[in-house]
């Protein structure tokens, strides 16, 4: 993913944002980053046992002994297969979406988006979704000589599908009504910084052709780079622009948690990232939960697009702070709807 000029537009426009703030006391621009007096020692009641972070943890880890998942390759198509295989494992209707779509070398690249459905008869939809691929070069790596080599994406994308793996294994679990479509992208993080089209190609594909005629859901959710140490999770723009009351009633349900240290009611930056072509193309409201922090070189953090980027960067407690607080927020629609 990448900051899109659209930033320039969400720093010129605070009268229009605030609009918005107003009504949902959320929001956002970049992407995450802020501070909150919402920190906590002690997780109330309610928020224990709700996730498993040790579960999430070891999908990641699994995700990442596959080795890198560049679109097209043996260890890309085997980590494909698992994860298809534990949606089916937990009960859930899966969907293999294989296409062919073009690079931003005018290669064609074959891929495949991974869906899996919990109560697929339910007509109220709701989206989550990460993408699973990882990226073919360290471009920010700071050895030179190691810039052009794959990364292991334990982070950027594996902490997302871990995440969303856990919460299904739940939600099946428990024997929830919600009707949840669960959907992993591919080819996400194809792109080059000069050429904005160039990123999220799988999420392209499916937001054009969805794997329901007439696709509709209430709102989406996408997690991106969820499970780093001292994650920022701020209000990314186009989440904030598109679905502040998602934004706003999130973030507040983090902050009840105990999780407002990591989840900031600030802004951070406008972002190209899965859930734009859904909302450009759908116009399902969606958001992005990714760590971002404008107080960083880079806003992503260090460990963004290098070598680094592997099992030693990842965070159980980030982990759990983001579980948790979905699974919560997952847990008081399906109230409402009783």
């Amino acid at each position: 993913m990448k900051t899109t000029p659209n930033l320039v537009r969400a720093l010129l426009a605070p009268l229009a944002i605030s609009l918005l703030i107003v009504s949902a006391t959320g929001c956002k621009g970049d992407k995450k980053g802020g501070t909150s007096d919402n920190t906590t020692e002690a997780l109330p009641a309610e928020a224990l046992n709700r996730f498993d972070a040790d579960s999430a943890y070891s999908y990641i880890a699994q995700q990442v002994a596959f080795g890198t998942r560049i679109p097209n390759t043996p260890t890309h198509k085997a980590c494909g297969e698992w994860i298809a295989g534990k949606l089916k494992e937990f009960g859930l209707e899966v969907v293999l979406q294989q296409a062919n779509v073009s690079t931003h070398k005018g290669a064609t690249l074959p891929i495949t988006n991974i869906i899996g459905r919990l109560n697929p008869a339910a007509e109220r939809r709701i989206l989550l979704l990460a993408h699973w691929d990882t990226r073919p070069t360290a471009d920010n790596d700071p050895d030179p000589s190691r810039k052009g080599e794959p990364i292991l994406g334990a982070d950027d994308a594996a902490s997302g599908v871990g995440v969303l793996l856990e919460i299904a294994r739940q939600l099946a679990d428990r024997n929830s009504t919600l009707g949840v479509d669960f959907l992993f992208v591919d080819a996400e993080d194809m792109g080059v910084s000069e050429n904005e089209d160039s990123w999220c190609l799988g999420s392209t594909y499916w937001s054009k052709h969805p794997h329901v005629e007439h696709y509709r859901a209430e709102f989406g959710i996408l997690l991106d780079m969820v499970g780093a140490h001292d994650a920022k999770f701020r209000w990314e723009f186009f989440s904030k622009t598109h679905a502040p009351s998602i934004v706003s009633s999130l973030w507040d349900k983090a902050a009840s948690l105990g999780f407002g240290h990591y989840f900031i009611q600030a802004d951070g930056a406008a972002l190209t990232d899965d859930h734009k072509p859904i909302i450009d193309n759908l116009a399902i409201p969606t958001i992005d939960i990714v760590n971002y922090d404008p107080a960083r070189s880079n806003g992503f953090g260090a460990h963004w697009h290098t070598h680094a980027d592997n099992m030693e960067v990842i965070d159980k407690e980030v982990v759990k702070a983001v579980g948790e607080t979905l699974m919560a927020y997952l847990e008081d629609r399906e109230n409402e709807r009783k």
